[in-house]
């Protein structure tokens, strides 16, 4: 069954990095609609597609000669698998600057694949489209942070919605690859092991040679099961029987990939009180859940495995949104040695806000104690605090700063 097209949020901001650089790469996870994204953006170009093994290896024997015989403007899908093409693009743009002359996709970070020695620094904007976010489904303008830099997310009282919306535990176990959207709850796990069988028996050659993709396999459904945590390679590298620099690698892998996230750890000096420590979270929270073989009614029933999905989630939710919002928006997280911590910190220059998740629809004043602690640090720094519950109310917190406010809004201003 063809899924239904969902306009990206991200497209213009790829429209207009086309009006004034001559290579755009547009980059995110297999499966994300980045081929179904390029097509729609530019009808008048040729497209090259390096699925295709002939075109990879034509390209890759004479990248020069590959280029030459292409038209002015071109879309190279799946470039990654010819990292040999770049230092060639490199050398056209030097010679012809004109914006919009390529446009690349990838299903591998292009910045951090061993094999390539040409950044394209100067000549090439990057977009991360990721999987389908909440407010693209909904078919909503994806503001909420737009609305929250400029200060206007306020308190309110809001009556329940009797219209029929899906739950939070479905929308996480769902997910956000395009081609889960027609499916049933089960055949949408199905299509999980598959395109994890795909990415990782197809794709890991692309960014690093691996000899047990199995290892690879387990390790991920070891960070599905730990997500949120801080990352330490060494208690990771205990329970599934790997070397620590081991883990370290595959992780890297799993990176550039997209299919993990590591969140480093915000500190605005060098204060002894804070831990460095990396979060790591799975990048598509359906998933993390399939690899957790958890359904929507077990999440229901165990508060405690819904709670570390959805910071995932809510974590995931927000940085696709940053990509169309604001560039310059940076994500962290926040731990300190006293166990306080703040799920996602997000900073603009010296600006700071802080993003606490909790999966229950009522807060308390202890709720904002890492929101509290984040504000002390930073001084006056400190731009705003969200705590997200499950409620339906935007509520003031002690301080005026802090706002409680519904996981929803994230997807429905």
């Amino acid at each position: 069954m063809k899924p239904p097209f969902v306009p990206r949020l991200l497209t213009a901001a790829i429209e207009r990095d086309l009006s004034f650089m001559p290579v755009v790469a547009v980059i995110g996870p297999r499966q994300s609609g980045k081929t179904t994204l390029v097509q729609r953006l530019a009808n008048d170009r040729a497209y090259v597609t390096f699925d295709d093994g002939t075109s990879a290896h034509a390209a890759a024997l004479d990248p020069g000669g590959f280029l030459a015989a292409l038209p002015r403007r071109v879309t190279l899908d799946e470039v990654q698998r010819v990292p040999e093409l770049l230092p060639a693009i490199k050398r056209s743009v030097d010679e012809d600057r004109e914006p919009g002359r390529f446009l690349l996709t990838g299903s591998a970070n292009l910045l951090l694949l061993p094999r390539v020695t040409e950044s394209l620094a100067g000549r090439m904007a990057i977009a991360d489209l990721q999987p389908l976010t909440e407010a693209e489904k909904e078919r909503s303008s994806g503001r909420f942070l737009g609305l929250l830099l400029a200060g206007e997310i306020k308190p309110r009282i809001t009556a329940r919605s009797v219209a029929a919306q899906p739950s939070l535990e479905e929308r996480i176990v769902e997910g956000g690859y395009p081609a889960t959207l027609p499916l049933t709850p089960i055949t949408t796990r199905g299509w999980h092991r598959q395109y994890l069988r795909t990415v990782i028996e197809r794709d890991v050659q692309d960014v690093a040679r691996i000899r047990d993709s199995g290892q690879l396999e387990r390790l991920l459904a070891l960070l599905a099961n730990r997500g949120g945590r801080l990352f330490g390679a060494a208690n990771l590298a205990g329970e599934i029987g790997l070397h620590r620099t081991t883990v370290e690698h595959y992780v890297t892998v799993l990176e550039r990939l997209f299919l993990v996230r590591r969140l480093p750890a915000w500190h605005q000096s060098p204060g002894r009180r804070l831990i460095r420590s990396p979060k790591v979270h799975l990048v598509d929270s359906g998933l993390a859940v399939t690899l957790m073989a958890l359904t929507a009614s077990d999440l229901s029933g165990r508060r405690d495995l819904l709670g570390h999905l959805v910071e995932s989630f809510v974590v995931q939710q927000l940085i696709a949104q940053a990509a169309w919002t604001d560039p310059d928006l940076r994500f962290w997280h926040y731990r300190d040695k006293d166990q306080v911590e703040v799920d996602l910190v997000m900073t603009r220059g010296l600006r700071t806000w802080g993003f606490e998740v909790k999966a229950a629809s009522s807060v308390a004043a202890r709720d904002g104690r890492g929101l509290r602690r984040l504000a002390d640090r930073c001084g006056s720094d400190f731009a705003g605090g969200v705590l997200f519950h499950t409620g339906p109310n935007v509520l003031p917190l002690d301080d005026p700063r802090m706002l409680a406010v519904p996981i929803s809004d994230v997807w429905d201003c």
